[in-house]
């Protein structure tokens, strides 16, 4: 029987590099060529037409269906001078990925001929099937109506000949099905509720974007090795695997030289992105073997999730052309680094002013540190449900585990800022106080720089940390979509805005100078939130310890932290800016808990479908061999020197016997835990069955094949290797 490790092997090392070919110019020369951007609208659209866009796009006006008609020819005499011959809405449901079903643009005619169409109902709204996508009990499966509705702030695009068109997607009632529905709305509540603080400053703020600049983390693997790893292809990571001798504990990967074959993958997926305007700007070696990083300039919240989404869809195609696969689970290999998605986020203002840059006067310092510490009063009230946001089966893996950042949400300030806030919770106000000139003020806040970087180092240890102008979201997995962080942090730190605009304003009501208010407020929002910040090692034991002294949650499974998205303070917070309603919210909770319990389902099948019609009889074939052996050595050599030379091989016998039964054993338990756990009346109890029993056999199985692995001749296993997996170019 031939080995198909050694044939996926064997494919592997004929490969050469395919050459992608940059075109001959610079980037800035095709870069958004493939979307219908500013520069095409002007081309193809009447001037009212684009001024109605751009209305939409700043002011969020409705666009009525006589312009729409207008705009849909438009849009498809662009589409179709690029090649494009149908089109799609574009959506995220809750599935996590993107979905489209393709139209043409033809109508059929008398005498079989056809003509091209398209009008301003299609672009405006389309009804696919919603039967199938997740909606957590909002709908029966025979209720398949819901709609898809245009999002003119994220401009179409052609992919494959196809024009996509950014949508929403609700279900016939108006429930939101999908990702972006809620987060188009958490950035309007933020934008007003930024521009009524902003504007206690300077009342020339009329808008305020939330933005967001992702890091990509994935791993490349050959594509013949992949097919050849069962649980690869099922579940993204491999549950077997023993460490290889070398892996990244030279750290001579890191911002290494890139591979020729991965460097040709990312030149052409980048030049595909850059022709659909995604703004890819760094690429580098991350840290383990065959681990890479993109990113790009910083956009718009919504337009940066869009181009998240599509990225990870560009990546898989590319790669498959090169042969290789994009591995975006958060942990394909265990003992390695995982993969995450860092989520720089910030606030701008329509004046050009970054609400997390610190400034050179009193007045934007104050303006700084009112934003700053908002943030930190927000998180500390709602931290599980920002851990909530982030939580997948594949993300437990990561988090804590040396390369990611824990459970328990904390921020990370650096020392400078920590020393400010301090100084400024002990201070009292002394001298004059003005409502018009800050610099009467004594407000007993030392000089910030406007660049920070030189007085604090940055620590990759926390889940949020400030880095200057920003703050890192470290905690966010490789797989997941920005949504769900991005919704969850924006509607946090909105709903803290307007309660500090509140008591500003009642402090005021009560003639209280508003800058004396506003520094009032802000002391007590430094007391109440201290427990948040910590500066320290987030990966240590004593953080664990310390964070429990002071309250702080450390939610390490997916099944405990998925109920802060039904929790009273959550329901209420998100009704209450109607962002999602209580059963809007119950759904997600329930789509989250399905997909968690049949990933982990997927996972312990793999493993019993591995371990008993993949491991077991390759190891019990090898035992045989070695038991034939000795039987023939005790045929020719006298007993004295049979038994000298035979020790080592009985040996090798035992243990290979003994791992085969614990294997055995433990995978025959562990398949009646999941019987067990598939019977539980509700999603809930399911998924608490499959973390806590379960997933209890998973290691323990693990550890007993990996020790098999070192035992069986090697030209027998049948499973490629970490060593060939991870440097096998």
């Amino acid at each position: 029987m031939e080995n198909i490790r050694f044939k996926a092997l064997e494919t592997t090392l004929s490969r050469k590099p395919l050459k992608f070919d940059l075109p001959t110019g610079k980037i800035s020369d095709y870069f958004g060529e493939q979307t219908f951007n500013h520069v095409s609208m002007q081309e193809f659209l009447t001037g009212e037409a684009f001024k109605q866009v751009l209305r939409s796009i700043e002011k969020g006006e409705k666009i009525d269906r006589k312009m729409a008609d207008q705009i849909a020819a438009s849009l498809k005499a662009w589409a179709m001078s690029k090649g494009a011959t149908h089109y799609t809405h574009w959506f995220h449901p809750l599935t996590g990925a993107t979905a489209e079903k393709h139209d043409a643009f033809i109508d059929p005619m008398e005498g079989g001929k056809a003509i091209e169409n398209f009008q301003g109902g299609q672009l405006i709204q389309q009804e696919p099937d919603a039967s199938s996508f997740p909606s957590g009990g909002i709908r029966n499966t025979f209720e398949a109506r819901g709609y898809t509705a245009w999002d003119p702030t994220s401009p179409a695009f052609i992919m494959d000949n196809t024009l996509c068109i950014p949508t929403i997607f609700v279900s016939y009632t108006g429930e939101a099905l999908d990702y972006k529905t809620p987060l188009l709305t958490a950035l309007d509540v933020i934008d007003k509720a930024a521009v009524a603080v902003c504007q206690l400053f300077d009342k020339d703020i009329k808008k305020v974007n939330a933005t967001l600049g992702w890091e990509q983390e994935y791993f490349l693997v050959d594509t013949a090795l992949f097919m050849a790893r069962p649980d690869l292809l099922l579940t993204g990571r491999t549950v077997f695997g023993h460490a290889s001798a070398k892996d990244q504990q030279l750290s001579d990967h890191y911002f290494g030289s890139i591979a020729q074959r991965a460097l040709e993958f990312m030149k052409e997926f980048e030049y595909e992105s850059h022709r659909l305007g995604i703004p890819l700007k760094t690429r580098h070696n991350e840290v383990a073997p065959n681990q890479f990083e993109c990113a790009p300039v910083y956009e718009e919240t919504n337009l940066a999730v869009d181009h998240n989404q599509l990225l990870m869809h560009i990546m898989q195609k590319v790669a498959r052309k090169h042969d290789m696969t994009v591995l975006l689970h958060e942990k394909p290999y265990a003992s390695v680094n995982g993969s995450g998605k860092h989520n720089n986020w910030s606030l701008a203002t329509d004046t050009g002013i970054n609400l997390f840059t610190p400034g050179k006067d009193a007045k934007s310092n104050l303006r700084f540190i009112t934003f700053l510490v908002n943030i930190l009063k927000g998180l500390d009230t709602h931290a599980d449900l920002l851990r909530a946001s982030i939580a997948s089966a594949g993300n437990d893996l990561r988090l804590g585990a040396n390369e990611a950042p824990p459970a328990i949400i904390s921020a990370f300030i650096g020392s400078q800022l920590s020393r400010t806030l301090d100084e400024i919770e002990k201070s009292k106000l002394n001298g004059k106080i003005s409502n018009k000139e800050y610099s009467e003020m004594n407000l007993n806040i030392p000089k910030i720089p406007e660049i920070l970087a030189d007085n604090t180092d940055r620590n990759r240890t926390s889940p949020f940390a400030f880095t200057g102008n920003k703050f890192e979201f470290r905690a966010v997995g490789s797989a997941d979509t920005c949504s769900n962080a991005m919704t969850a942090l924006n509607l946090i730190v909105a709903e803290q805005l307007k309660e500090f605009k509140k008591e500003v304003d009642a402090l005021i009501k009560k003639k209280t100078p508003k800058t004396e208010a506003i520094y009032q407020v802000i002391k007590k929002y430094i007391r109440e939130s201290k427990r948040i910040r910590f500066e320290g090692n987030s990966y240590s034991q004593e953080w664990i310890e310390e964070a429990e002294k002071r309250g702080l949650s450390n939610l390490g499974s997916t099944p405990e932290a998925l109920k802060a998205y039904v929790s009273e303070e959550t329901v209420k917070l998100f009704e209450d800016n109607n962002v999602l309603n209580s059963r809007e919210l119950n759904a997600r909770f329930e789509i989250k808990l399905e997909n968690y319990v049949k990933k982990i389902q997927i996972e312990s099948r793999v493993i019993g479908d591995l371990a008993k019609n993949h491991i077991i009889p390759i190891a019990v074939r090898y035992q045989n061999t070695l038991i034939e052996n000795a039987r023939g050595l005790s045929e020719v050599l006298d007993t004295k020197t049979y038994m000298k030379l035979s020790r080592n091989q009985v040996q090798t016998i035992k243990e290979i016997s003994e791992h085969i039964t614990e294997v055995k054993t433990l995978v025959d338990a562990m398949l009646e835990e999941r019987k067990k756990a598939n019977r539980m009346p509700s999603f809930e109890e399911s998924a608490g069955a499959y973390h806590e029993k379960v997933m209890a056999y998973f290691e323990p199985i693990r550890q007993h094949v990996d020790k098999l692995e070192l035992l069986v001749d090697d030209e027998l296993w049948p499973l490629p290797k970490y060593r060939e997996l991870l440097f096998i170019r």
